[in-house]
């Protein structure tokens, strides 16, 4: 046992489960679990511009990662940020999320301070991220330390966000607490039910000639993308991953056919997804823009359905089995099959030519959204970390293909205007080894623009490209092309990183040539921010995009 303060024992077991860097804005109610951060060897505050942006920096940080974690004040400050945590929630992505709250004297009598309504309710806030975290604790002096161990350990497991409400005078009061190391705790399964299921499993899939798996966003939060690589390995089966799981693994991998996305899919994946016999479908989200506007035709009759904690095989499902526990057992389990009787037609040897000729510019033409991601695709290197906002960006981007070890984050399910600038922060700091890239168009960009000053606050070097289509395009597509809403005010965006900070170069590319040097200085000047503005035409869109919103 030993003696420290509730706010010292928070960051302690923050920093045990992973957790480097927390992101937040200082406030008068949580400045004094501010000065534990920062006076925690291991551990860093980065001071984002508002809360908003740091729960933004905060699910990047927890996409790659693993775990993440934000401090924000009372009232104004967690509302700012709760939309952020609400597409963490959405998206599965484990954050913790840490209001500052006046002290629990003022609480207990009803004071009307400022951050309040003026009710004297001090819950009602807290009430709100009820909604959108899996696990809440309310931390006095007698219950810190357990609630705490508690909310940490829902986060890790259910890959969820939660909430911590931390009175000032509890942050800064002595406790006992345990000395040992924080030690996850793991959903385990009942070993009756996956004996069961893998059975049922086995029995079908040797029956059937033309399986398949279908991977997504699971795989990545659970971390198990070496289990899918052993199963492919062991069974031989083709696999193609949706638009959240893009990036599972390398595009090269000699059993991926590619991104399967309904009716907006390639008509071979198409075709080899829905007329399977079986579809081992792992960690799949079914949502609007994952499944081509639900125009997704999987056939629960022949389908396996692996979630985080259950499985379901046609119409039965199976409680209490973990993903981690049943795809090493199945793939115990199964044989390889041979890939001409799986009809295994692999991507790499099927890709447009454009990604495998050499890029040849031409000097004059205008800077096309085809063009530019074929230029993109070859820019690309092993282990590049994508951030691609919502829209033109993350729907061209998911269309290239990327090398080993790369990842591609995006926010298809929740798609909040302006998430990538604070994403790329988080990203760039959980894996600083790593060259993060960041794809933005200019509407998304000037929602959290700000942000780019934290980004050369910190001395991070990311490669940002901006791509100034002259306002929201896939508004545009949706709706109201020649409407004043779609409209925004131009900006000198490749100027900006002079007024943030000089530690950057940017450029304004209109020609292919010019994209052409921009990119070889971008792959020289490491030291340095990056910024490339990319104009385009204003009603140029990927192929993709404008073929699944006509769907």
């Amino acid at each position: 046992m030993t003696n420290l303060t509730v706010g010292d024992y928070l960051v302690l077991r923050l920093k045990q489960i992973g957790v480097k860097h927390i992101f937040g804005v200082a406030g008068d109610y949580n400045m004094e679990f501010l000065d534990c951060i920062v006076n925690q060897s291991g551990v860093e505050l980065v001071s984002t511009c508002n809360e908003l942006n740091a729960s933004y920096a905060a699910d990047g940080y927890g996409r790659i990662n693993g775990i993440a974690a934000l401090v924000t004040t009372f009232g104004v400050g967690e509302l700012s940020a709760i939309n952020g945590i609400a597409g963490a929630c959405a998206e599965h992505v484990p954050v913790v999320a840490i209001t500052g709250a006046p002290s629990t004297k003022i609480q207990s009598q009803g004071a009307l301070v400022h951050h309040t309504l003026g009710t004297g309710d001090f819950s009602v806030f807290a009430r709100m991220y009820e909604k959108v975290t899996a696990a809440q604790a309310y931390l006095t002096v007698e219950n810190a330390t357990s609630e705490i161990d508690r909310v940490l350990g829902v986060c890790l497991v259910k890959k969820l966000p939660v909430y911590i409400s931390l009175p000032m005078d509890v942050a800064s009061t002595e406790v006992t607490a345990q000395s040992d190391p924080f030690i996850p705790p793991v959903f385990e399964s009942d070993r009756a039910t996956l004996a069961e299921v893998v059975d049922a499993s086995v029995s079908l899939l040797e029956k059937v000639s033309k399986p398949v798996i279908l991977a997504d966003i699971g795989v990545d939060r659970y971390r198990l993308h070496e289990d899918l690589r052993s199963l492919l390995a062991t069974t031989g089966y083709p696999y193609a991953t949706m638009t959240m799981g893009k990036g599972l693994l390398e595009e090269t991998h000699p059993q991926f056919i590619g991104i399967y996305n309904g009716a907006v899919s390639e008509d071979y994946v198409l075709r080899r997804i829905e007329e399977a016999d079986c579809v081992l479908s792992i960690g799949v989200l079914m949502t609007d823009f994952n499944t081509g506007r639900f125009s997704a035709q999987l056939d629960a009759g022949r389908t396996i359905e692996v979630h985080g904690q259950y499985v379901k095989i046609k119409r039965a499902v199976y409680n209490n089995v973990a993903m981690q526990d049943f795809l090493p057992a199945l793939s115990k389990r199964l044989v390889k099959r041979n890939a001409e009787t799986l009809d295994l037609k692999p991507k790499k040897e099927n890709l447009d030519a454009g990604f495998t000729t050499p890029f040849v510019p031409n000097s004059t033409a205008a800077i096309t959204q085809q063009r530019f991601w074929y230029r993109f695709a070859q820019f690309l290197k092993e282990s590049d970390i994508v951030v691609a906002e919502t829209g033109t960006c993350l729907f061209g981007g998911a269309s290239i293909p990327l090398p080993k070890g790369t990842s591609f984050v995006g926010q298809l399910l929740w798609g909040s205007i302006g998430y990538s600038v604070g994403s790329v922060l988080g990203c760039a700091l959980a894996a600083p080894q790593r060259r993060a890239i960041l794809l933005v168009g200019d509407g998304s960009f000037q929602m959290t623009a700000q942000e780019l000053s934290t980004i050369l606050r910190y001395n991070l070097k990311p490669i940002v490209f901006l791509i100034n289509n002259d306002g929201y395009t896939i508004e545009r597509d949706i709706h109201g092309e020649k409407m004043p809403y779609n409209d925004i005010q131009p900006w000198k965006y490749h100027k900006l990183h002079e007024v943030f900070g000089n530690n950057g170069w940017g450029v304004k590319v209109c020609t292919e040539s010019e994209l052409e040097s921009a990119l070889q200085q971008a792959e020289q000047s490491r030291d340095k921010l990056a910024f490339i503005e990319v104009v385009m035409d204003k009603m140029d869109s990927p192929e993709v995009l404008l073929k699944m919103l006509h769907k």
